[in-house]
């Protein structure tokens, strides 16, 4: 690999300095696109003031080069996009783009994790010291459960200094994943299992490897057999190396006034797994979350009970529309025109959103081409989640 460039040099100093893989000049705005899938029955009228939204969202100073968002109710699909996929060629979104969906890939461990309940092959009061003993003895009473709605108390590993020090020196590094824990095995709980609620990357990582531990399967093999196959997700992956696969919606660091650097690849995602590193398309993520959210065949009426048991004012990262509460791998999103369910999630490049309704029949993705959190261009995240939230409108509107 021929040494970065200077202005890659600095980008990557910048990604270093504002990493976030806790949740871990743009061209201009194309105009209206709103088209159907292959579903069956007509496409819903295109909605002007959405349009508008998205466009003036790429035009924003430090905002995304692209977005693309899929408004699904019932059988019919809209389809809502601005800007580009990649600034060096200006091709539009695409909805069988590849993405980094970030946290939303916690949703994924937890439909692994849930849908092993079902089958009886774990259970939701199962502890770390039952399924992991080799993990520290102060974690030994955290539950499944605990860990789906991040009340464990883990130690958060993405924090960790010998972590970030490993990325500082090496983005692409490839980590071993199911050590991700070892570099916080020295840290007490931070707050006793289930006293309070923190957002921790090291409970998605301990979710997946006790699945592994009562099933004797690789989670990627779970993933396969009890969430891509019933689902149809065909591009959906979760990859060790930094690759993305081909075509893929480029993600950028944006900080005017230097133009936007795409920094899609720069990151392994086997830093953050199970908790951060899968890859899917706005098609097979819409998809995902219509069964996740309300999908009747997915988990059963009890699993489903415990799932929406929320805790509130319990936020994804970054935060979703409306007001948030958090469940088991899933947030409920009260907006001023009804509840969602689903996760968000950033990583360098992108920001997600991915909700459905309760009945599954209605679900939305919203996908933005650069990071934003609490932490990082605050403003664009409130700019964001307000366009979120009309979406969420459109989508609950009859």
């Amino acid at each position: 690999m021929s040494a970065p460039s200077e202005a890659r040099s600095r980008s990557r100093a910048r990604l270093r300095l504002r990493l976030s893989v806790a949740g871990l000049a743009a061209s201009a705005a194309l105009a209206a696109l709103v088209q159907p899938t292959q579903a069956a029955g007509p496409p819903p009228s295109p909605d002007k003031g959405l349009q508008k939204q998205l466009n003036d969202l790429v035009r924003t100073a430090g905002g995304p080069p692209g977005v693309i968002a899929l408004l699904r109710q019932g059988d019919r699909t809209a389809v809502y996009r601005a800007g580009v996929a990649d600034t060096s060629t200006g091709r539009p979104p695409r909805t069988t783009d590849h993405m980094r969906i970030a946290s939303v890939a916690k949703a994924f461990s937890g439909a692994v994790a849930l849908r092993l309940v079902d089958r009886n092959k774990l259970h939701l009061d199962d502890t770390i010291g039952k399924l992991l003993p080799s993990l520290p003895a102060d974690w030994h009473q955290v539950t499944l459960r605990q860990l789906l709605n991040h009340t464990s108390g883990l130690p958060d590993f993405t924090t960790a200094p010998a972590f970030l020090a490993i990325l500082q020196e090496d983005p692409r590094h490839h980590f071993d994943s199911r050590r991700l824990l070892d570099f916080v095995a020295d840290k007490d709980l931070v707050f006793p299992p289930g006293s309070e609620y923190a957002y921790s990357n090291s409970d998605n990582i301990a979710v997946a490897l006790m699945a592994e531990a009562a099933t004797g399967r690789p989670y990627e093999r779970l993933l396969d057999k009890l969430v891509y196959q019933p689902l149809d997700l065909r591009q959906t992956s979760l990859p060790q190396g930094f690759r993305l696969p081909r075509p893929y919606l480029h993600g950028y660091d944006v900080t005017p006034p230097a133009p936007p650097e795409d920094i899609s690849e720069v990151l392994s995602a086997s830093g953050v797994w199970a908790s951060g590193g899968i890859v899917s398309t706005p098609k097979d993520l819409n998809a995902f979350v219509r069964a996740w959210a309300g999908g009747r065949d997915f988990l059963s009426k009890e699993t489903r009970r415990a799932q929406r048991t929320f805790i509130p004012g319990a936020a994804s990262e970054p935060a979703g529309p409306g007001v948030n509460a958090g469940g088991l791998a899933i947030f409920r999103y009260t907006t001023r025109c009804g509840t969602v369910y689903g996760h968000t999630g950033n990583f360098p490049g992108y920001t997600q959103l991915a909700v459905g309704t309760a009945d599954g029949k209605r679900s939305l993705t919203f996908s933005i081409t650069t990071q934003t959190s609490k932490t990082l261009k605050p403003e664009l995240l409130a700019k964001v989640r307000a366009v979120q939230e009309d979406f969420v409108c459109a989508l609950l509107r009859h």
